[in-house]
């Protein structure tokens, strides 16, 4: 009986390990090829046509729109993709299995259908209840998806973080959605309801770009290389095959999703919102501006990126050194003691530092607020304004109109800056160490004084209305001021929130998890 024990217990041992150690990615040996539409068949696209003779009056400079409204956001993507003829190359770090997501994949579906190639790169630790669907869009002969650092245990993918943590940990983070080599659209959005202001529960406010110009083709080859890295696994070689009806059931989905009531105002929008077409007019009003796109190189998904391929590095080249002030929105920010260190020699300088992030009470990651947290009296000290997005303000604009970036909703989400009144960043770049050197990044650096004082405007103006000012007392300890109305609050602790939560989020400081954050 002992000697049974033993062996089942070494069977159930050994079981395990194949579970966890056994399930292995296929090979990459025969991935087709593929690239982004030739600039010359790119013109020759209802967008191309349009935006062509504009492009020929402004040389080497690029168009921006911004999307600051979540419906416009929402609107923009699907309508792209509506118009695209030749092309559709997408890519993101999560897309949900929501009203906004099942809208949005049908439009690539029927993009498809219309005989137009679609390229879909996403990180598959965004794609929970997926599976399905991207089997049946990658079944479509114009469709390829591929996945970044797939979890080769499709459920629960969380014990790929056990059996291959070091891949695991690497994610793709980088937005964009190009269509036919001509319009982008690049920023902190990720795909679902809650990106969109179409949530009953957290909803972000954002900022995304729309461009047009020299900047997409770089987009363009950036995805190339993208798809072409040693991290894009196609889903054919891990993923079930998909019924021949799964396609079909993903149509009939997205019409019965039109029929609910959330889905209203984003049908709505994109019966009324003008602006692409205006693009295709030649006519939209955009900014127009000298522009760089900076990305990690794909192989730091493996940890083998050196550091002239880092954004975090291509940052540091364009921007310089700042003269006069900084203004930076992060939802996650986590400086880490260098990053405190680099901010103090600014303000030591003489340059005005001034960040924008998340309350306690408005962040939907407790353990990154941790980070930031215990950095938070040396900034002070340093002389760096803090300001924290609150959940609920008090001005708030109704959810899903604009606010400074985005929805007023219940959590900051965008990722953007300004360096003395003149260049801005936009992207989905967080100022934390996952950032920096763990998951890749793509942003446009733009060299236009309107945008990066229209930041700075979001300073100057009123933003103790939407957020609490952090100072720090004379004897040395933190406190956060509101605006109520016309009262100023202080407060000394951190606003709504209970002890409990205060208390699991010091303990979090205390752990050595600062690298992950």
């Amino acid at each position: 009986m002992a000697g049974m024990t033993k062996r089942c217990k070494a069977a159930a041992t050994l079981g395990i390990s194949l579970l966890l150690g056994g399930c292995s990615l296929p090979t990459l040996e025969g991935r087709p090829a593929s690239f982004a539409l030739a600039p010359e068949l790119a013109a020759q696209t209802t967008l191309g046509r349009g935006i062509t003779p504009v492009l020929e009056q402004r040389g080497k400079l690029s168009g921006f729109y911004t999307l600051a409204d979540p419906q416009d956001a929402f609107a923009a993507r699907a309508l792209l993709s509506h118009t695209a003829e030749k092309t559709l190359d997408v890519q993101y770090y999560i897309w949900r299995d929501d009203i906004t997501g099942t809208l949005l994949l049908e439009e690539l579906h029927a993009a498809a259908q219309r005989g137009v190639r679609v390229r879909l790169l996403l990180d598959d630790n965004g794609t929970s209840g997926l599976d399905s669907w991207l089997a049946a869009l990658d079944s479509h002969p114009l469709i390829e998806v591929r996945l970044f650092n797939p979890f080769s245990l499709r459920s629960p993918k969380s014990l790929g973080f056990i059996t291959h943590f070091s891949r695991a940990n690497r994610r793709m983070h980088n937005k964009s959605l190009t269509a036919d080599n001509s319009a982008t659209i690049v920023g902190g959005r990720n795909i679902g309801d809650e990106y969109f202001g179409a949530s009953d529960g957290v909803v972000f406010a954002d900022l995304d770009v729309l461009a047009i110009g020299p900047v997409v083709k770089a987009t363009s080859n950036d995805f190339d290389r993208y798809w072409a890295s040693a991290s894009a696994y196609p889903v054919s070689g891990f993923l079930p095959a998909a019924p021949p009806e799964r396609l079909q059931q993903l149509q009939a989905r997205s019409s019965q999703v039109e029929q609910e009531p959330a889905a209203a105002q984003y049908l709505q929008a994109l019966r009324q919102l003008p602006f692409i077409q205006q693009l295709v007019d030649g006519q939209l009003p955009m900014e127009w501006a000298s522009a760089t796109i900076v990305s990690d190189d794909p192989a730091k998904g493996l940890g083998q990126a050196v550091d002239q391929g880092l954004l975090s590095k291509q940052l540091a080249v364009i921007l310089g050194q700042p003269q006069q002030h900084v203004e930076l929105v992060s939802p996650y920010f986590v400086p880490t003691a260098a990053g405190v260190k680099a901010f103090t020699e600014l303000t030591e300088q003489g340059v005005s530092v001034r960040i924008l992030t998340n309350a306690l009470e408005a962040t939907d990651v407790a353990a990154v607020h941790s980070g930031y947290a215990k950095r938070r009296k040396a900034l002070l000290e340093a002389g760096v304004e803090l300001f924290e997005m609150r959940r609920d303000s008090p001005t708030a604009k109704p959810r899903g109109k604009a606010g400074p970036f985005g929805s007023s909703g219940s959590s900051l989400h965008a990722k953007t800056f300004a360096v003395d009144g003149e260049q801005m960043f936009v992207g989905s770049f967080n100022f934390d160490p996952r950032s920096v050197s763990l998951n890749t990044e793509l942003g446009f650096v733009i060299q236009s004084p309107k945008f990066a004082q229209q930041i700075q405007a979001v300073f100057d103006e009123g933003l103790l209305q939407s957020a609490y000012q952090v100072q720090l007392s004379e004897d040395g300890q933190v406190y956060w001021l509101a605006q109520r109305g016309e009262q100023v609050e202080r407060l000394d602790k951190e606003p709504g929130t209970g002890f409990w939560q205060r208390a699991g989020v010091k303990l979090l400081s205390w752990l050595p998890i600062e690298w992950l954050l």
